[in-house]
This record gives C-alpha cells, sequence and structure tokens, in this order.
C-alpha cells in the first residue's frame, strides 16, 4: 500500500506543482533573504514534492528537514531531493520518522520557515490545534499548500456529479479509527487556530485544472473520489458503476475537464 501511495503521489505531483499560489512565495523570498542557511521543516512529506517544488523557487543555502511516519516515503523523498537553490547555493536534507500531529515547538526551534502539502485536510481539529501551537510557537513562516475545499467541477456536467461530490464531502468528514477528520473544513480550521494564536494568516486559490493532458490524473483521481463516494453511500454503487464507464471513456478520449478546488494557507509572514 505505501508503494501504490508512493506512486499515487509520484502523478499528483505536477498538477500539485501547477496549483501551488505563486505569490505567497515572494514574501517568504524577502523573509530569508540574508539568512546564513535556512533551516525548512516539511511536515507530512511523502515523497517530498514541497521540497522539489519550494527549494528551487528559494535562494540561499537550504536545510530541509523531511517529517513521516514511513520509512520507505522518507527514502524516497531523500533521494529525490533536489541539491541546489535558485542561486545554485546548496540545499541538503534530512528525515525525521515522525508522527506530525504529536510535534511541540521545541522540535521546531531553529526553524526559518515550515511547509506542509496535501496535510490539512487529513488532520482532526485536534491534531490541527496541536501543530499550529507547535508553528505559532516556531515563531516562524508557515507555508501549508493544496488543501481540498470540497468543490468539484466537472466539464461536461452529469446529472450524478452533485451526489456523488456530496458524499464524497461527507466521507472527507468521517470518523476513522476514532479521529474524526476535517477534510474539506480543515483550512477555515487552521487558519482559525492560528488566529487564536494572534497569527496573521494569508489563504490563496490553488485549485487542480485538469484536462487532456492530465488524462492519467483525473482517471485515477476519479476512481479514488467514487470509491470514497459509494463507501459513504453504498446505494450510490449502481448508478455510480455506470457513471464511471462514462466518465472514465471521456477522460481516456481527451473529453474531461475537472477542476478540483484546493486553497493554500501562508501564516505568520508579513
Amino acid at each position: 500500500m505505501t508503494r501504490a501511495f508512493a506512486d499515487w503521489l509520484a502523478l499528483r505531483e505536477p498538477a500539485d506543482a501547477a496549483a501551488r499560489a505563486p505569490d505567497l512565495v515572494e514574501p517568504l523570498r524577502r523573509r530569508l533573504a540574508g539568512t546564513p542557511r535556512a533551516v525548512i521543516h516539511d511536515l507530512g512529506s511523502g515523497t517530498g514534492s514541497m521540497g522539489r517544488w519550494l527549494a528551487p523557487r528559494l535562494s540561499g543555502p537550504q536545510h530541509w528537514i523531511m517529517y513521516d511516519r514511513d520509512a520507505y516515503l522518507l527514502e524516497r523523498a531523500m533521494s529525490g531531493m533536489v541539491d541546489t537553490a535558485a542561486d545554485s547555493a546548496p540545499v541538503t536534507v534530512e528525515a525525521r520518522e515522525r508522527d506530525i500531529a504529536r510535534l511541540t515547538a521545541a522540535d521546531l526551534a531553529g526553524a526559518c520557515l515550515i511547509t506542509a502539502s496535501a496535510l490539512l485536510d487529513m488532520l482532526t481539529a485536534e491534531e490541527v490545534e496541536r501543530v499550529v501551537a507547535a508553528c505559532a510557537g516556531a515563531g516562524c513562516p508557515v507555508l501549508f499548500t493544496v488543501s481540498v475545499i470540497g468543490r468539484v467541477e466537472l466539464t461536461p456536467p452529469d446529472p450524478l456529479d452533485a451526489d456523488l461530490a456530496e458524499a464524497f464531502n461527507a466521507h472527507q468528514r468521517r470518523t476513522a479509527g476514532g479521529r474524526r477528520l476535517l477534510g474539506p473544513d480543515a483550512v477555515d480550521a487552521t487558519a482559525a487556530a492560528f488566529g487564536r494564536h494572534g497569527v496573521t494568516v494569508r489563504v490563496r486559490p490553488s485549485p487542480w485544472r485538469l484536462g487532456a493532458d492530465r488524462a492519467d490524473l483525473i482517471s485515477e483521481w476519479l476512481r479514488g473520489w467514487l470509491d470514497a463516494a459509494c463507501e459513504q453511500r453504498p446505494e450510490l454503487a449502481g448508478p455510480a458503476a455506470e457513471y464511471a464507464r462514462r466518465r472514465l471513456a471521456d477522460a481516456a478520449d481527451g473529453r474531461l475537464d475537472v477542476v478540483v478546488g484546493h486553497h493554500d494557507l501562508l501564516a505568520n509572514c508579513e
């Protein structure tokens, strides 16, 4: 399952890179300018896509500390990390196999920047509170990108789209293993948590815009979207089977466009 998840992360990486809000990077460049060695903590790194995207957009020496609970994913992240910044300064990396929801401000001491990608919607309200408390205590900028917000648009539209989207969003908010996930409510919850710590936040849209050139990603995303919706509402399984046949055929022929809404959040970076 870990290898399958790593393959999914690799498939979505170009779409994530294209989606992230570029105007949130410029304040980070200004904030980090002149830093002798920027120490960047990346939470829930997966295979390291955030580092590969951001490190070449920042200047100066950087040291990335990547956190994940999965050793295999961390190995992939380490081996795939870039080694130079925008100005050819060196970029180094280390891995820490940890549960990011249990990190404290002490764990993040000395950080110049804290990042994450596609993470917040997989957390509970309590976990978001702990992560935000740790980040606020670290006293540095925080960039969390590509968090789902519960909005999906498929073109051409289909009468079943709305029911499936509603079921999927409910699945994102499900209770799993005793944990009630925030799903599409995560960005708002995170912004509110930072506000309670007196930390200013900027939020920008970062949607996937998928067309014929991303047909492979559309197909894989669609299968997962439908599986989750039908798990949440089993009565949708019958109509969803025919829906899947139509939609996957359209995707394969380049006739299906998909917009998946996300938001990026930048905190503590004036």
